[in-house]
């Protein structure tokens, strides 16, 4: 009996094995362009993964979706044009280029030199600075007792 457990516990991996996935579609080439195609294509959900690599349900059926459009014979730019109507340019991970995107095109880039115009007129600012003055001794001595009141005159 307990040699049957321990050959049923050492099999259980090969039991668990799951093979490759088989494609959805039953045309492969037309699963390897649906694939290309949402590569390109933001999920929804997700929101930082491709359409093609994302596991939400809102993913799958998006990705039905484009094999539906694909079977009736759209074509990729017509299919991310339908897409794009439907969910807007956030759909694409490549946005175009219009007035209201300008901002997340350049935004970056104009910080960036924002930012090093900053740091230059801070450095010319220290550079510019009057150099720190040394004090005497009698200075020192004379701060340090304004600083610091022997106890006797604390209140």
């Amino acid at each position: 009996m307990k040699y049957l457990l321990i050959l049923l516990i050492s099999l259980m991996p090969v039991f668990s094995y799951a093979g490759e996935a088989k494609d959805l579609a039953e045309d492969p080439v037309l699963e390897k362009r649906m694939i290309g195609l949402a590569e390109n294509l933001r999920c929804l959900v997700c929101q930082n993964e491709s359409l093609a690599s994302s596991r939400a349900d809102l993913a799958k059926d998006l990705r039905q979706e484009v094999r539906e459009k694909m079977k009736q014979g759209m074509s990729d730019q017509e299919i991310i044009d339908f897409l794009v109507s439907k969910y807007g340019d956030f759909v694409l991970f490549d946005p175009p280029m219009k007035s209201y995107t300008i901002l997340l095109w350049y935004g970056p880039f104009a910080l960036l030199l924002i930012g090093l115009a900053g740091l230059v007129v801070q450095l010319r600012k220290r550079k510019n600075a009057p150099p720190e003055t040394q004090l005497s001794a009698e200075q020192a001595q004379r701060a340090a007792t304004l600083l610091n009141p022997p106890k006797d005159q604390q209140t």
